[in-house]
């Protein structure tokens, strides 16, 4: 599957909210991180050109750093990084508040929209370009190896 195939698959009621949540994250990406599809949903990661050990569950596979998925019932988001990031994941979680309604629903690195119209887009694109591919890789190498 490729991520255009990804997008043609989604249902109608989610494409605009999901292309919002995409677009927040390419226009944010940091430099070296490539879409792909990861885990069966359009996934950020660093590529072996840049981390050639690639993923410790299976070398072969590109380093995971952010994923969206379309959920049977919600958009989730995946950020690696916020997951063994305290300082992030308060930034995060503290921010939250200040750019939805909804009660954040989160659990270790997936955060999970269920109203598609409370989605905070600002937020998300803050959240993705507070860490380089150099921060991820150094921190995963601490977590992992």
């Amino acid at each position: 599957m490729t991520v255009s195939e990804y997008l043609a698959n989604l249902p109608e009621d989610r494409r605009e909210a999901f292309n919002q949540l995409r677009e927040a994250i390419l226009t944010n990406l940091p430099e070296g991180a490539e879409e792909c599809i990861n885990y069966g949903m359009i996934g950020y990661v660093v590529p072996h050109s840049i981390y050639p050990n690639g993923y410790h569950c299976d070398p072969k596979l590109p380093l995971p750093f952010m994923n969206i998925a379309s959920q049977k019932n919600f958009i989730a988001f995946y950020h690696m990084g916020i997951y063994g990031n305290v300082d992030l994941m308060n930034w995060f979680v503290g921010e939250f508040p200040k750019y939805s309604k909804s009660k954040l629903d989160m659990g270790k690195s997936c955060v999970r929209f269920k109203k598609l119209n409370e989605i905070p887009f600002e937020l998300i694109g803050e959240l993705v370009k507070r860490m380089s591919v150099a921060d991820w890789v150094n921190q995963y190498e601490s977590l992992y190896r």
